[in-house]
């Protein structure tokens, strides 16, 4: 085997790897919702976990890439450990659909045209022809999605068929019959191989497919061949393990030493068992001397994993207990909001996933934010400094997860594929510095409680109920914003905005009044300015939820996601019976509390 060999073995490596990341890339775009439901629907029942694993990983072609997402759910609060064991254990099943998809190389046609079509060397030029068509000439976000499916495909098998070309002339190599038969007498040299070279690649399915491309030169028996899949199952979890340790939290990293225990003690026993029945030549000698094709070897790959799930998962719970001692607890101080630290950069190994985190992790940013404005209007109306440093500290986490939320969309933006999850990205991307705002509005309340308490300042009990009653109106349209934000409910956002114009009525009401009470005396101007300064503070939280509900209603009307303005006039002009209708029930239920005080 010559330089020039080599280099095609190399270059066919590369094309085949990154045809596995185009092709697994398009699958998880294309499956990106349904596969947000199956990791939803993982409950405690470790089968169901398995089966799991099992299709996600068949889905997005990587065991690797599902076991970092595990890792990202556990981080958000979507799953637990005993839920990620299983995930894991089923992850490896999954991973031997790669190989069961390039056994498509043995196929014998025999002048039946199906076959023939169905052979790699016919099949990778049409699905390169079939997704370059679906990329450059329809060019819309799904057919790209689906294209890249295709052109992953096609470039997968092209790889394939390059490594198989360039091993070819190793079938006459004395030396590398010799090197084959070192792995025949010596099982562990074969596991050490297998495991270095899949850590050096990082891709369990490319090194399998490297050994199906070599499995065509003839000179390869199944007693030196199972060693090697063995050490490829054990290297892929260094990786894992790499990746699960890095910035990750305790139950994160033993779900990596889970995946190592998981691949070391199914390598350890199926060797045991292996080498005995080797050694006392149980099928006879024709069994473990016959040459192996790439069918073969993505059978015992796929035989391998099966009876190693099935022996260790009645031990589920034994091996969550190993990852605990392993992996101790440390007394640490419980997060405030622990649900506001849940974006994890790996989620972007799926975006429809990491979309979903993220609008759940804003939805609870909004539910913060109302409950600190709820306390912000409780401070102003009657300071109480212990609640100071509450009100403070959740302003913090706001603040944190607004940089953070930035951070994770900007990322997450290059990665969407869909009209539908770009909308929802742009809606969160703008939905939370409107909740930020809010946040601020609720400390900006507390200060002027504090410069109240600290002046001896007051008010007529006349202006103390009209301050309650419009505090009660914003309290009330943030409860409305948020639960229409959570349950993404239309119906709750539209009947924001009549609440909104009249709580801008009603500061127009208030203002008047109080500046009739400053001239006739009846309110200091200290205090005067006081109360002006909250009804600003209470009019512009009322602003933000109008915002946050047009933007959420922009996401399925093109005529508000291209002019809120006109939207708005619309509605006002009164051209809407439903938006007048809530109007009318709000004027009833506000303004008439203000005239009837």
């Amino acid at each position: 085997m010559n330089i020039f060999s080599i280099i095609r073995l190399l270059g066919g490596l590369a094309m085949f790897l990154y045809g596995i990341e185009i092709m697994g890339d398009g699958l998880k775009n294309s499956s990106g919702a349904a596969l947000k439901k199956v990791l939803e629907k993982v409950t405690g029942n470790v089968l169901v976990g398995v089966l799991t694993g099992t299709l996600v990983t068949a889905v997005i072609q990587s065991s690797t890439a599902t076991i970092v997402l595990t890792v990202a759910l556990i981080g958000a609060g979507v799953l637990n450990l005993r839920q990620a064991v299983s995930i894991v254990l089923g992850a490896n099943i999954g991973t031997t659909i790669t190989a069961q998809i390039i056994r498509l190389m043995d196929i014998d046609s025999s002048g039946n045209m199906l076959l023939e079509f169905c052979k790699p060397e016919t099949l990778a030029p049409v699905a390169i022809i079939i997704g370059i068509i679906l990329i450059m000439f329809i060019k819309t976000k799904s057919s790209k999605t689906v294209g890249d499916i295709f052109v992953g495909f096609g470039i997968l098998f092209s790889g394939l068929m390059s490594m198989t070309a360039a091993v070819e002339p190793l079938s006459e190599s004395p030396a590398f019959a010799s090197m084959l038969g070192q792995f025949a007498n010596m099982p562990l040299l074969g596991i050490i191989s297998g495991t270095v070279l899949t850590v050096i690649v990082q891709s369990s399915s490319a090194m399998v497919g490297m050994l199906q491309a070599l499995s065509s030169t003839g000179a390869m028996s199944f007693s030196m061949v199972y060693p090697i899949i063995m050490g490829i199952n054990l290297g892929t979890c260094v990786t894992t393990a790499m990746v699960c340790s890095i910035g990750s939290s305790k139950d994160a990293k033993r779900t990596g030493v889970v995946h190592i225990a998981f691949n070391t003690i199914g390598t350890i026993l199926f060797m045991i068992v292996m080498t005995i029945m080797h050694k006392m030549n149980v099928f006879g000698a024709s069994f473990w001397n016959q040459m192996v094709n790439s069918g073969s070897i993505a059978n015992f790959q796929t035989f391998f994993n099966l009876v190693t799930a099935a022996v260790l998962l009645p031990f589920t719970n034994q091996l969550v207990s190993l990852s605990k001692l392993l992996v101790k607890d440390e007394p640490e101080k419980e997060p405030r909001h622990a649900e506001l630290l849940s974006l994890d950069d790996k989620l972007y190994v799926s975006p429809a996933v990491a979309l979903n985190q993220a609008t759940k992790a804003v939805g609870a940013m909004a539910s913060i934010a109302k409950e600190n404005f709820a306390r912000g209007c409780e401070q102003f109306l009657h300071f109480n400094p212990e609640l100071s440093s509450v009100i403070e500290d959740d302003e913090n986490c706001l603040d944190q997860f607004a940089d953070a939320s930035d951070r994770f969309l900007i990322g997450l933006s290059k990665l969407i594929e869909s009209e539908a999850e770009d909308r929802q990205l742009d809606m969160l991307m703008q939905t939370v510095p409107n909740l930020e705002r809010i946040g601020d509005y609720a400390t900006d309340l507390e200060e002027l409680g504090q410069r109240l308490k600290n002046d001896n300042g007051l008010f007529s009990g006349k202006a103390y109920k009209e301050l309650e009653i419009i505090c009660s109106a914003v309290n009330e349209i943030l409860s409305i914003t948020v639960d229409a934000f959570v349950e993404d409910n239309y119906e709750k956002a539209k009947a924001i905005e009549p609440f909104e114009e009249i709580i801008d009525d009603m500061v127009r009401i208030l203002r008047d009044r109080h500046t009739q009470r400053l001239k006739a005396g009846d309110c200091s101007v200290g205090s005067g300015l006081v109360f002006m300064e909250a009804l600003t503070h209470l009019e512009r939280a009322s602003d933000q939820c109008s915002s946050i509900a047009v933007l959420m209603l922009a996401r399925q009307n093109d005529a508000i996601l291209n002019n809120h303005y006109d939207y708005l006039r619309h509605l006002h002009e009164g051209n809407d019976i439903n938006y007048q209708t809530e109007l009318q029930r709000r004027r009833e239920q506000y303004i008439s509390s203000l005239n009837n005080l």
